[in-house]
């Protein structure tokens, strides 16, 4: 992981881009592998940690209906968590992770390991859905930070 993290803090410097993060499940580890990056502090702006339902709401402006209806976890609460981060942090890229880090809370319809991941740059919107085959929390939680990590690298080129 550091040697990815390390990728996209110099690419970002390079491209004087600056970043910041809406993480739900994945709880501050994709913020924590970028500050921990000698000169991160060029590029990363601003890292929410928006675990509950009522943080997205109030702190991310998710509208109350789309978790309602949706859920937390969902494509529809990741999208509106990466536009609202957009509006509040003004960065060049923002990324959301939304996700089942389990061991417990899955459902049928939403297992351990389902994670949606959102990253923004412009115009440009990418939300993928992974659901990682590992049933231990910090397992998911790492993946969850290396695709989010590699998302990066390939928008921001």
């Amino acid at each position: 992981m550091k040697e990815l993290s390390k990728k996209v803090v110099n690419l970002l410097r390079k491209k004087k881009l600056k970043i910041s993060f809406a993480e739900s499940c994945t709880g501050g580890m994709l913020a924590s592998s970028i500050t921990e990056i000698r000169g991160s502090s060029k590029i990363f702006t601003l890292g929410l940690i928006t675990y509950s339902n009522q943080s997205k709401i109030n702190i991310l402006k998710v509208k109350k209906n789309i978790i309602i209806k949706h859920g937390a976890v969902s494509y529809e609460t990741c999208l509106s968590m990466v536009k609202n981060l957009r509006l509040i942090s003004k960065t060049h890229i923002t990324v959301s992770i939304t996700g089942v880090a389990g061991p417990g809370g899955g459902t049928k319809s939403k297992p351990v390991g389902l994670v949606y991941i959102g990253v923004k740059k412009g115009k440009k919107i990418l939300i993928k859905k992974y659901l990682f085959k590992s049933k231990k929390r910090k397992t998911i939680q790492r993946s969850s930070v290396n695709k989010a990590l590699n998302l990066v690298l390939s928008i921001a080129k």
